[in-house]
């Protein structure tokens, strides 16, 4: 019996989601609960779980396609009396298929799945690939012979990279053996064979292809870079696409105000130094973000505003009794603003875990949806590439933002005399709906406060 998979409603009222890998191919023994694929959501990566046990028959897109929430993903040859324990598509008389965040069910087998052998033209067994690399492929295609083989094991996306290089998987399983080929080992077979032909050296009409589908291939040559086409179309999609809608949505709703300060961070610098010395701390990487991000939780009790939001619906400004505290992550993907839950109630050293958590699991790709919702307050640490300020815009929900600059030696006066000091400039921009001047004025100043004297934030709570 053919049962079908639709795309689950992955949470946060999400409507789409793009397939970035399948872990499964048709004709795949597949288990109860084993990942079948990759999907990239607007807000983060997740992998969904087979809700049944059976044989994979169809796969409804390919990586890189978008699928909506409710169209069909993957259909599965199942049995009849597992058909009735499975999770069947909601309609009538029929239970509703779970929502997979943290879905799961008890799982009933286990090991690999078993792979059907399939009948594909490749090189003879026992054929010298030497004498296959050397020839074209076009020679190698027609001198093949049908054998009854098992296609190369391989991810969608090694598939697309092997065919922008012009490299037959068949060619490199024959040096790998029965495991699942990788990048790696394409790029390897690509380089060895490089100098025998035009094997791994894309072509004029390749590259115009991958210019087209969004990808970029590989040149062999810097002279390559011209041979394509002169401009390179990237489709706007996954989390480029959420942030793109979000910022539009942020500085044509929201009246953006942005002010700045530039303060003295020395001694913030020299407890940090001492910290680092300390060896009860030694597990516990505490930054200059860290201590930014307690200053912040200070400071927003002091000046309310700031952690609230514009609820137009309702006519009212909703203030919130905690901080939930988003810290700005620059990804492959995109921009992400992963949160710290509670952010107020943690300590310098349980806020510098926290980040540097966030920052492992933002640049892994793993940040679940459930860590990209909501928000009250975020920063932006654009010191790390080396800037001092900028005007960063509002996640949509929040009255504000701060922008944290590089720290930089330089002459600043200092009790009267000029000296060689360590210098931050803040940025806050927050939305004058809600904030007056003298309020963002008054909440800088007060983080401002707490970086030039870290010991003032005994006065501010």
């Amino acid at each position: 019996m053919i049962a079908e998979f639709r795309l689950p409603d992955l949470g946060e009222g999400l409507t789409e989601a793009e397939v970035v890998t399948w872990l499964v191919s048709p004709g795949d023994t597949v288990a109860l609960n084993q990942t079948l694929a990759e999907v990239e959501t607007a807000k983060a990566i997740v992998e969904l779980p087979s809700p049944y046990e059976g044989t994979v028959s169809t796969l409804h897109a390919e990586a890189g396609q978008t699928v909506a929430v409710g169209a069909p993903l993957i259909a599965f040859d199942v049995i009849g009396e597992e058909q009735d324990t499975a999770a069947p598509t909601s309609g009538t008389g029929e239970q509703a298929q779970p929502n997979l965040v943290g879905y799961g069910a008890a799982p009933s087998t286990a090991g690999k799945p078993a792979r059907r052998v399939r009948r594909t033209r490749g090189p003879q067994a026992g054929a010298d690939t030497a004498v296959l690399e050397a020839a074209p492929h076009d020679a190698v295609s027609s001198a093949a012979v049908d054998a009854v083989m098992e296609r190369p094991r391989s991810t969608p996306p090694v598939r697309a990279h092997a065919k922008r290089l012009g490299i037959d998987l068949v060619l490199v399983a024959a040096e790998v053996g029965d495991r699942l080929i990788t990048r790696g080992d394409v790029d390897a077979y690509a380089e060895r064979v490089g100098g025998r032909g035009d094997v791994g050296r894309p072509t004029i009409e390749s590259t115009t292809a991958a210019n087209r589908s969004g990808s970029s291939p590989v040149p062999s040559s810097p002279a390559a870079l011209g041979d394509g086409e002169r401009e390179t179309r990237i489709p706007i999609r996954g989390v480029r696409k959420h942030t793109a809608a979000a910022m539009v949505q942020s500085a044509f709703t929201a009246p953006h105000v942005t002010v700045f300060h530039t303060v003295d961070v020395t001694a913030t610098m020299d407890l940090l130094a001492n910290l680092r010395e300390d060896r009860a701390l030694a597990e516990h990487r505490i930054g200059p973000l860290a201590v930014v991000a307690k200053a912040v939780c200070l400071a927003l009790a002091r000046t309310p505003g700031l952690n609230s939001r514009w609820d137009e619906a309702a006519g009212e400004i909703v203030q919130h009794n905690y901080v939930d505290l988003g810290i700005a992550a620059a990804t492959d993907r995109g921009l992400i603003v992963p949160m710290i839950r509670d952010a107020d109630g943690l300590s310098l050293v349980g806020l510098a875990d926290a980040v540097r958590s966030l920052a492992e699991v933002a640049r892994s790709g793993k940040t679940s949806p459930a860590e990209l919702a909501g928000g009250t307050f975020s920063i932006s640490n654009i010191g790390v590439f080396g800037v001092d300020a900028g005007t960063p815009i509002l996640p949509p929900g929040q009255s504000g933002i701060l922008a944290v600059g590089a720290v930089r030696r330089q002459p600043w006066e200092h009790r009267g005399e000029i000296a060689l000091r360590q210098l931050m400039t803040l940025s806050l921009s927050f939305d004058h709906r809600l904030v007056d001047g003298a309020e963002g004025a008054r909440f800088l100043k007060d983080v401002a406060d707490v970086l030039e004297e870290p010991g003032r934030a005994m006065l501010l709570r």
